[in-house]
């Protein structure tokens, strides 16, 4: 089982962004479903571990994490092919694009999608936290620790399984990414693991879906509006998401969020 992904934070250990083998939980009986569930992703295409994690033993046991970001329609696309009222988890961190929002709106009205979650952080959490609202400036991690690790967190409670959209080529932390993980207490299925932009374009004007309107102003990867800028010519795909900072990632698929 050496591409068995296993991280398990509630142990109390910080998992490593790059998601090593054998770093976490060692439960046998969940190592022994990881590995079985690996096997059969892993000749499937994105439709195909879709199916895997959206049926059967997962059905109405999956919710998809989605940002309604460049590349979200997607993902979306193929859940609302197989079940339209699978849930879906969206962070409205309060700092996003009003396009983000719109986009949003656009898609569930779009594909049919039945049962999209607005997740934020409580009142009383930003009071106590982020109280004028300017915690982003100061110490990013902790701004997404508030407005997206722990609110998701408590969503995907529930649920035996989460569904995202990340991929390979995305960051230096998820290239050795499997199509499914177990993290944090449950599974985690990655359909588009494997896919790069090329076939991301390809599926989007093969079905005609919308772009997110920032894409054709420079915002190839779009985040909260005050840690996003527009990427110049001959920069990295994610250059434009926390610029200056060594941080490519939220934080939401790697740590327990501190406890905020």
């Amino acid at each position: 089982m050496n591409n068995v992904t296993v991280i398990d934070t509630k142990r109390g250990m910080r998992p490593h962004a790059f998601d090593r083998a054998g770093s976490g939980a060692h439960d046998a009986a969940v190592a022994a479903r990881l590995a079985t569930l690996q096997e059969q992703a892993r000749d499937r295409d994105p439709h195909g571990i879709l199916e895997l994690a959206l049926t059967g033993e997962f059905s109405r046991r999956s919710a998809v994490v989605s940002s309604f970001g460049a590349e979200s329609a997607v993902l979306l696309h193929m859940v609302a092919q197989i079940d339209p009222h699978a849930p879906v988890l969206f962070l409205n961190t309060g700092k996003l694009f009003g396009e983000t929002l719109r986009y949003r709106d656009r898609l569930q009205d779009m594909l049919g999608l039945g049962d999209v979650r607005t997740l934020a952080p409580s009142l009383e959490a930003r009071l106590k936290t982020d109280p004028d609202g300017t915690l982003w400036s100061r110490d990013t991690d902790a701004c997404c620790g508030l407005r997206k690790t722990v609110p998701l967190q408590k969503a995907l409670e529930p649920f035996a399984a989460q569904i995202t959209g990340r991929k390979r080529f995305q960051t230096r932390e998820r290239a050795d990414m499997q199509p499914v993980e177990y993290f944090e207490g449950r599974y985690r299925f990655n359909p588009l693991w494997q896919w790069d932009l090329p076939q991301l374009e390809a599926y989007m004007e093969r079905n005609n879906l919308p772009r997110h309107p920032l894409v054709e102003d420079g915002y190839p990867s779009i985040g909260c509006m005050p840690c996003t800028r527009r990427v110049q010519a001959g920069e990295d795909y994610r250059a434009g998401r926390w610029s200056g900072l060594d941080k490519d990632e939220c934080g939401i698929h790697l740590t327990d969020g501190g406890g905020i």
